[in-house]
């Protein structure tokens, strides 16, 4: 039987401890879902937003925006999930669906009205919350279905540091022969990893040291260059045909970087950090011909399509999990950089 709160673990404002509370769902309509969480992943946004590091905070917020469950409540112009379904939602939730972006299947870069999963308002004015919480609620066209192969922990990682990765390394048609350079092998980072290895790239290693090249040969790099040896790099200069940057400090050093690209390279800055990118030359964009893109996570149907990806090439992520209950443990966790390389939560 649904009911119209819930409870979860709220931070009440910025560096503030988390409180487990009731508070309200959205108001239920003919649009929405609902469902019974069972996993929800940590993400670096999460963390940014509790400290309001982007933007005020609208707190309290309850965050958590790679969330899978099962489906209990559906509202009557629901057609693609029906109560008892495992489903999934990651970090967008709504969208004006009116706008020449949402018509042309970019949702996820709606020009009105990008509803978030959490610290957003729906339209009606109500407080969208997220996952580190026992419900979800939201509209049905940012549900997914989570495949048969593919249980709820793996999947809900996906929603969010999958299809952040997964999407511009597809439309920027990563392929085999390419040789793609990966920035921090992190919670995103081994993610791009296994896209670009699955896509048939060359898969190289960007870092800052050498202790994670195990693990970056396990994900499927052939090579990893740390990034202050200079002759290494040196040795790497002009070879890239694409770049991933998914960590990227204030002083990021734009000139190092962008020289490993060959002509006509690609950097796909996935990465957020909170201050602006400055020191960008722009001579090697122009002598290159170089692509300078970004990407914020991916439309309904590029989800869609990366979850089939995923299952079809066995792309999983590398878990830690958490009970839901120890969720003020787990961040902290993710705060030390203990993620290796997702952590979960699990109720």
């Amino acid at each position: 039987m649904s009911t119209d709160t819930f409870h979860g673990w709220a931070c009440p404002g910025k560096d503030q401890p988390l409180e487990w509370k009731e508070l309200p769902l959205k108001a239920f309509d003919d649009d929405s879902v609902e469902m019974n969480v069972t996993h929800c992943g940590i993400c670096g946004s999460d963390i940014h937003t509790m400290d309001s590091g982007w933007g005020p905070t609208d707190y309290p917020c309850v965050v958590g925006h790679e969330i899978v469950g099962l489906c209990t409540r559906v509202g009557k112009n629901v057609t693609n999930v029906k109560v008892g379904d495992r489903i999934g939602v990651g970090a967008q939730s709504g969208a004006c669906l009116e706008c020449d972006n949402c018509k042309g299947g970019d949702e996820n870069i709606c020009e009105r009205k990008m509803i978030g999963t959490y610290n957003s308002r729906w339209p009606n004015g109500d407080k969208s919350f997220g996952g580190y919480a026992d419900k979800w609620r939201g509209h049905y066209r940012f549900v997914f279905k989570v495949p048969d192969a593919m249980s709820n922990e793996v999947a809900a990682t996906f929603f969010c540091a999958g299809v952040t990765t997964y999407a511009p390394l597809k439309r920027a048609n990563v392929k085999p022969g390419d040789k793609v350079g990966v920035i921090g092998i992190g919670g995103l980072g081994h993610f791009a990893v296994q896209w670009a290895k699955a896509m048939g790239a060359k898969v190289v290693a960007l870092s800052h040291s050498d202790r994670k090249r195990d693990d970056a040969k396990a994900l499927g790099c052939e090579d990893t260059i740390v990034t202050s040896d200079k002759e290494a790099m040196k040795a790497q200069q002009g070879t890239f045909t694409h770049i991933i940057c998914t960590n990227a400090a204030n002083n990021f050093d734009w000139p190092l970087f962008l020289g490993l690209l060959k002509a006509n390279g690609h950097f796909i800055m996935v990465a957020l950090p909170e201050t602006p990118l400055n020191g960008i030359p722009a001579g090697m964009l122009i002598m290159r011909q170089v692509t300078l893109s970004g990407s914020l996570i991916g439309s309904p149907r590029v989800i869609q399509e990366m979850l089939e990806f995923a299952a079809e090439h066995n792309v999983k992520p590398w878990l830690n999990k958490y009970s839901m209950k120890d969720c003020p443990e787990a961040v902290q966790a993710m705060r030390d950089g203990k993620a290796r390389y997702r952590i979960i939560l699990e109720n």
